[in-house]
């Protein structure tokens, strides 16, 4: 496998696990509305709960810092190395791109970001995470 084929590739893997990352973060927050509406017990899973607002933390305290996703960076910097400025790379990673990364003002995102954290930290308190056992 040549290079550029390598560092395109490890590009479309962290693009994926950044998909992934964002689908955690929205969809963790409906499956904790819908399992408290319809009485499951795994939306107080403590391990995920903690895991989910520490994902939104980070994504709110990069937006008022003004810091651009570590996922992000390195993921532009794969794609530099193969010479690839662009997404002009496989399909996948083209509608992958087209999903994740939109253009708007800075202060939209920051805007949108906190609001949705602010959701996630209501969520804490309305769908109670069981305690950690030992």
């Amino acid at each position: 496998m040549d290079p550029q084929t390598f560092y395109l590739m490890a590009a479309d893997l962290i693009l994926f696990i950044h998909v992934l990352f964002v689908a955690f973060v929205i969809f963790g927050l409906l499956f904790i509305v819908v399992g408290k509406l319809r009485g499951w017990r795994s939306p107080h899973n403590p391990w995920f709960r903690t895991a989910h607002l520490a994902a939104i933390a980070f994504v709110v305290l990069e937006a008022w810092l003004g810091v651009v996703c570590p996922l992000t960076t390195w993921e532009m910097a794969l794609r530099a190395k193969a010479g690839d400025a662009v997404y002009a790379g496989s399909f996948i990673a083209h509608w992958l791109e087209a999903l994740l990364y939109y253009t708007a003002p800075n202060w939209v995102f920051v805007v949108c970001y906190t609001l949705f954290g602010t959701l996630v930290v209501w969520s804490w308190f309305w769908v109670r995470p069981r305690p950690f056992r030992r």
